[in-house]
């Protein structure tokens, strides 16, 4: 008889103690040899470390960069091709922080670059996001302006000449000075495609999202409708593919629309939105010959999430994008207040056949790891699927105002998931 499996616990080990008043995104590279992470000490100073992962010696670096109460000064890391180290972070309609080191991989010779490209499109920056193209070159991509006004901007660096230039000549979306786009991605597909999705957004007030819309490009620079159709850049409302005319008002929020594929390798769109009955459903949309097909998931009575206001808010949903599971299911995966579940679909109907509790990182830690009271326990895995994260307690966004607790540091801990045996 086949012994059972058994996961063991994962092995933790502190990092650093660091802020925990509010909520603040850290940022985390692994590769094969090394862990390196970007995150704020206990004094909200902005700091990178980084070990061999084959031992425990951190080696710590500090940079003159400092957060505030603000949750969308999240941080973003990236190596280039010559294995530098790439962060830029604490940015909320601010100039640029950003950090390069001289030396590859040594986080001690990281030094603050005060221009990228260009410092007229670099004085309000938010959202910054690394990622590589179809030819592994690092990008990074940025709103320029505010919420409801602001375009989405894509640069791209060379590591010969360690210099940035514009992706393209235009940014990619456009919101005509009343509006403007918050995306999600853009994801790379089994297709070879960048598919990418996002709403648009009337004014700083979270309510005013509408009109879930969809790109896809080989290469970020020529973008086209799911039918192949180019699209002239930038890309306004008018000229945008609505995958579902959700109106403002109607439930759907930004960051919650996640690119995901189909055992066929579709593309698919997890989001959430009002039923006609007022509740807050789960939905998802394929795209099936010529047309988006959307389906609710959910089935929820009496849950309305009625967001409202500006700020970062204490957010009652999270979703994650569309996964196969064999050849004939699909896997959604959401958090409903804290509580994670996993609705499994048929792949070829899109209908419900099962909704059940899941079981995430932070839930298997819990009790392991202590929580303060009035704290929830953030992780970040690793997405290339090394078994390696990071934990930290801390108070959820406060919609980026000051409180007037300051609340002890937490400590921040690597987590090396146990492989099954």
């Amino acid at each position: 008889m086949q012994a059972p499996i058994v996961v063991a616990t994962p092995t933790l080990s502190a990092i650093d103690r660091v802020w925990s008043s509010h909520r603040v995104g850290y940022a985390m590279v692994v590769t094969d040899s090394r862990i390196i992470v970007a995150y704020y000490d206990a004094n909200r100073q902005l700091t990178v470390a980084s070990r061999p992962r084959s031992a425990p010696a951190w080696v710590y670096h500090k940079v003159d960069s400092w957060t505030g109460w603000d949750s969308h000064n999240y941080l973003a890391m990236a190596l280039d091709a010559a294995g530098q180290i790439h962060v830029v972070g604490n940015l909320h309609g601010d100039p640029l922080v950003y950090y390069r080191t001289t030396q590859a991989g040594d986080v001690r010779t990281l030094a603050r670059v005060p221009v990228m490209v260009d410092p007229a499109a670099e004085r309000r920056m938010t959202y910054p996001i690394f990622l590589h193209d179809a030819d592994s070159r690092l990008v990074m991509k940025y709103r320029d302006g505010r919420s409801g006004n602001g375009n989405e901007i894509y640069n791209v660096y060379d590591p010969a000449t360690r210099t940035w230039r514009h992706l393209l000549s235009t940014p990619l979306t456009d919101g005509e000075g009343r509006r403007n786009a918050y995306f999600v991605g853009p994801r790379l597909g089994p297709d070879g495609w960048f598919h990418l999705a996002w709403v648009w957004r009337e004014s700083p007030m979270a309510e005013t999202n509408h009109d879930l819309s969809y790109a896809k490009s080989r290469d970020l620079v020529h973008w086209t409708r799911a039918d192949g159709t180019p699209l002239t850049l930038p890309i306004h409302l008018s000229s945008a593919e609505i995958v579902d005319p959700v109106p403002a008002e109607g439930g759907m929020i930004n960051n919650n629309t996640v690119i995901g594929f189909d055992p066929g390798g579709r593309v698919m769109i997890t989001y959430h939105k009002f039923d006609k009955a007022g509740n807050t459903q789960i939905f998802v949309a394929r795209r099936e010959g010529d047309r988006w097909r959307t389906q609710q998931v959910s089935d929820w009575q009496g849950f309305r999430w009625d967001f409202r206001g500006g700020g970062s808010l204490d957010s009652r949903l999270f979703v994650e994008g569309p996964v196969p599971v064999g050849r004939d299911r699909i896997r959604v995966s959401v958090i409903r207040d804290g509580k994670p579940i996993d609705f499994l679909l048929d792949a070829a109907s899109l209908k419900r056949i099962e909704e059940r509790p899941a079981n995430r990182l932070a839930d298997r830690l819990r009790g392991v790891i202590a929580v303060p009271e009035g704290m929830v326990l953030n992780t970040l895995e690793d997405p290339s699927g090394s078994g390696v994260a990071l934990a930290w307690p801390s108070r959820p966004p406060h919609r980026d105002r000051p409180d007037e607790v300051i609340t002890a540091p937490t400590v921040l801990r690597l987590v090396e998931e146990a492989t099954p045996r």
